[in-house]
């Protein structure tokens, strides 16, 4: 009998129901694949593709009402929208098999399962999606888009328009600048782009300038011949050059010192490099990324970054989130780095409960992915048992928390009069905001005429 080219995953708690479903559906189908852990349904879905998931519908001992069925429901028609979902349960409920349907299940099976039956479900399900042709390369791509974007990770909708600007940009030989907090993944967007452009084969070539001391600078960009300083024993092509036909990405571009941008920006304007202790000039063809997580903006209005450098570099802008704007993803990337980490270190067994991902996605994370990232290791491994809890995370103070105890534990202290708590208040604020009295006034929630007032009354 020659089975169906159909990739099966069975999702339910109890190993007698997933061997028996394995032992069935694999006489049928090409892949049959199982799992206990509904916490592993995200990486499962990311490592191959998945034409039918076979879902229980209650996860939690003596648990009858299927909302744990219904959430990774949900779950699964984010993540792979074209994956049918069969949901089966114990418990026989025609109100929930409605709205299961209306929520996008595909059928409903009640356990225990006739096999003729449970099998003629599948094998529909199958079809339906042949039907919709629904593994060709064009529908991958648009469901790596909604999930799985290369390295990145995210559903939000601040993260949808950061796909769509990498893919109208990518194919062009633009020069990008990504702007965003440290942590938000500036490097992952850069190979992003050089992965998609025409330049996709050829080297990508990643610069740390905050790691390029200034003495080293022209050396390391542009090259050096031998014996143009002590230790330049051989002649050296530099990072541009290197990069040649394919991508280069300076990082952290804003700790250039304005002495640096100013040859950064003679060798942009002519597209060619001279090594130092030469005066050949070399062409270069690439195309040009740089990240920072400075205000540039602000540092142009300073004089602190060359504007006209600043102009060059940023022909398309793509500015990353914060964690905190995209809490939508907290959920996605917590449970990949949890599958990550618990291969890594051998705890198969780990999820994690409603509390710890509520704990999680309340957080601020000011250290955006890569916290997250570290904080889910060190959760892994720290954990006791089978289960991570909020305990098992440190949560840091916001700043503003941390600024308000501040302020208290000092007024508990001194006992300051209402006069002096005006007076730290407007200092605070105006030394915030570098003396910006519109800024000052908003954050401290009076008009400007009225902060106007309270300078000359404490005499600031």
């Amino acid at each position: 009998m020659s089975k169906i080219a159909c990739n099966i995953l069975i999702v339910d708690d109890e190993d007698d129901i997933l061997m028996a479903g394995r032992l069935l559906l694999k006489q049928h189908f090409a892949s049959v694949l199982t799992t206990s852990d509904p916490y592993k349904i995200p990486s499962l879905l990311q490592e191959r593709p998945v034409d039918v998931v076979l879902l229980d519908m209650n996860y939690s001992t003596g648990a009858t009402s299927s909302k744990e069925g219904l959430h990774w429901l949900k779950q699964i028609r984010q993540i792979s929208p074209d994956t049918s979902v069969i949901l089966m349960t114990a418990y026989g409920d025609i109100e929930l098999a409605v709205r299961a349907l209306k929520e996008g299940a595909a059928d409903f099976v009640l356990k225990p399962w006739q096999n003729e039956k449970l099998v003629a479900i599948l094998k529909s399900a199958c079809q339906k999606n042949s039907s919709k042709e629904s593994r060709t390369a064009e529908t991958a791509e648009q469901n790596n888009t909604v999930y799985h974007y290369g390295e990145f990770i995210g559903v939000s909708p601040a993260m949808q328009r950061v796909y769509q600007t990498i893919d109208k940009v990518a194919g062009t030989d633009a020069n990008v600048l990504i702007l965003g907090e440290n942590g938000t993944g500036k490097e992952v967007a850069a190979r992003a782009l050089h992965r998609k452009s025409k330049r996709a084969k050829e080297t990508f070539e990643k610069v740390d300038l905050g790691a390029v001391s200034a003495t080293l600078f022209e050396s390391e960009l542009f090259g050096h011949a031998k014996g143009s300083f002590t230790d330049a024993k051989e002649d050296r092509a530099g990072r541009f050059e290197a990069a040649t036909g394919g991508t280069l990405f300076l990082d952290e571009i804003g700790n250039l010192s304005l002495a640096l941008q100013a040859k950064l920006l003679t060798v942009l304007q002519a597209r060619q490099v001279i090594r130092l202790g030469t005066n050949k000039p070399r062409s270069i063809n690439i195309r040009l990324v740089c990240a920072t997580n400075m205000p540039l903006y602000e540092m142009v209005r300073e004089g602190s970054f060359r504007q006209d450098l600043l102009y060059r570099i940023n022909t398309v802008e793509i500015h990353l989130p914060p964690l905190r704007e995209r809490r939508e993803d907290i959920k996605l990337l917590a449970e990949h780095f949890l599958a990550i980490y618990s291969q890594k270190y051998e705890r198969p067994n780990l999820r994690m409960n409603q509390n710890t991902l509520r704990r999680l996605s309340e957080y601020h994370w000011p250290g955006n992915i890569r916290e997250l990232d570290h904080a889910m290791e060190r959760a892994v491994i720290l954990c006791d048992g089978d289960e991570l809890q909020a305990d098992d995370f440190y949560f840091a103070p916001s700043e503003a928390a941390y600024e308000q105890r501040q302020m208290v534990e000092n007024i508990a202290d001194n006992y300051y009069t209402l006069d002096t708590l005006e007076k730290m208040m407007v200092q605070k604020a105006l030394v915030k905001h570098a003396g910006n009295i519109t800024h000052a006034a908003k954050e401290l929630g009076i008009t400007r005429t009225a902060l106007y007032r309270r300078i000359e009354k404490h005499g600031l």
